[in-house]
């Protein structure tokens, strides 16, 4: 069953339960009412009845007879009796007693009862007259209140038919326009396909459950797209890039062998070979980090992770590797609360993303002083790291994150472009971002920030 379907379905089932319990408080209250009422009219002719025998004692009874039948109309099964002292009936006489002594006694010891017998109604009075003191008891049969409630309870029913029907289409009606969004979200969904991972899900101005879910999908499609380019890249460049110095090595190697040469040669062939084996082992360095973050892709683990604590670790790995002074922290700006300069990541994946950055700073700086800006308020961390050298030229700014990109300065330099690459995936993973400022000659500015 749709959920439209079954949202009008609970609509309709929870509205009728409230419009029955209604409608049966409404029918005890009307029956209760009704009863009430014919008790009070019960009550009143017993009063009048008493009036008629006891009070006019030179009426004969066939003019009692007459007066009563003038002034009060007959009840359906209506009954009346007047009971003395002994029990014995008075004034109307017939062969049957009618009530027992029991009912008589009770009245006489309650004063004022009313009680029901089978579809009869019964009240009973207690009256002091001169003439003595009598139970008078009196009943009928409500049949206009019975044919009230019937006719209530059959209007009732067509109601509640037309009510529910009522009550459906128009619970699905309102179902269906809740729904709309999500059916728009589900057409959207379809289209997507491991060809256009880059496609988004409109996610509305709203801040309601389902602009969350278009927000956490479109989360879920940035992740595996970015999975995919990082696999993608990794299969297209992998092949390329290692062939290039291998190709190199063999051909040098290949020259050296094909006649015999002065020491000299050989000397420069190895450093050649040797210059080639390290932008292999460079290249291969890098791919291996690239399968990394690949693999972390498809099953990060995510913790917290205390960013002034990862900077003072990286500040202890890059002065013992690069000497004392040339790695300087400066903190700008802490919180209060510590918990403000945890972000949720995988702590060995962002130290490879922040080693990449230093790691270019110092090559493209020829090895001077790095510095690292930490900023932490309640609401944003960066990490800014800078260098003093060669510079990236602007226009190039936005492609240095790109696979395999190398700025047109940087050629004389040993690298291959994936650094900066797996760098801008990593942070992209943990809902950071990275940008880059620099002036070509005077240094480059690499930002990486994240919102808590």
């Amino acid at each position: 069953m749709k959920i439209k379907n079954r949202l009008a379905l609970y609509f309709t089932l929870i509205s009728t339960v409230i419009l029955l319990i209604a409608l049966a408080i409404i029918l005890v209250i009307f029956n209760s009412f009704a009863k009430s009422d014919f008790y009070s009219r019960l009550v009143d002719r017993a009063k009048v009845a008493a009036q008629l025998y006891l009070e006019a004692d030179e009426i004969s009874p066939d003019s009692l007879s007459h007066v009563r039948e003038r002034n009060l109309k007959q009840l359906p099964g209506e009954v009346t009796r007047f009971y003395d002292d002994r029990n014995g009936a008075s004034f109307i006489r017939d062969r049957q007693q009618y009530w027992d002594s029991n009912v008589i006694n009770m009245v006489r010891k309650g004063r004022q009862v009313e009680f029901t017998e089978g579809n009869r109604q019964t009240v009973g009075i207690y009256y002091n007259d001169n003439q003595g003191n009598f139970v008078i008891l009196t009943s009928a049969v409500d049949i206009q209140g019975h044919r009230r409630i019937n006719d209530l309870i059959e209007i009732m029913l067509i109601m509640i038919v037309w009510v529910v029907a009522g009550l459906f289409f128009i619970g699905r009606w309102f179902a269906k326009k809740a729904l709309e969004p999500i059916d728009d979200i589900i057409g959207q969904m379809q289209q997507v396909r491991a060809s256009n991972l880059s496609m988004r899900i409109n996610e509305g101005n709203g801040k309601d459950e389902i602009s969350e879910l278009a927000q956490n999908f479109n989360r879920l499609l940035k992740h595996l797209d970015n999975a995919f380019e990082v696999q993608q890249t990794y299969v297209v460049n992998a092949s390329h890039e290692l062939k290039t110095p291998v190709t190199s090595i063999i051909g040098e190697i290949e020259v050296a062998l094909n006649k015999k040469r002065p020491n000299e040669e050989y000397e420069q062939i190895l450093k050649s070979v040797l210059n080639d084996a390290e932008n292999l082992n460079e290249t291969i360095t890098g791919l291996m980090e690239l399968a990394q973050v690949d693999m972390s892709y498809t099953r990060a683990e995510l913790s917290p992770v205390a960013v002034d604590e990862l900077v003072w670790e990286l500040a202890d790995h890059w002065t013992n590797k690069m000497g004392k002074g040339l790695f300087a922290v400066s903190i700008q700006h802490l919180p209060d609360d510590p918990e403000k300069l945890q972000i949720p990541a995988n702590k060995s994946l962002l130290i490879i993303a922040l080693n990449n950055i230093i790691s270019n700073a110092y090559k493209f700086s020829d090895k001077q002083r790095v510095q690292c800006d930490l900023y932490a308020d309640s609401s944003h961390i960066s990490i800014t790291i800078s260098d003093k050298g060669l510079g990236i030229p602007a226009e190039e700014l936005e492609k240095v994150f790109q696979s395999f990109y190398r700025a047109t300065n940087a050629k004389d330099y040993k690298g291959n472009g994936i650094g900066l690459y797996i760098t801008g995936k990593i942070i992209s993973l943990f809902n950071g971002t990275i940008n880059a400022t620099s002036e070509p000659g005077k240094g480059t500015s690499i930002t990486v920030s994240f919102i808590n």
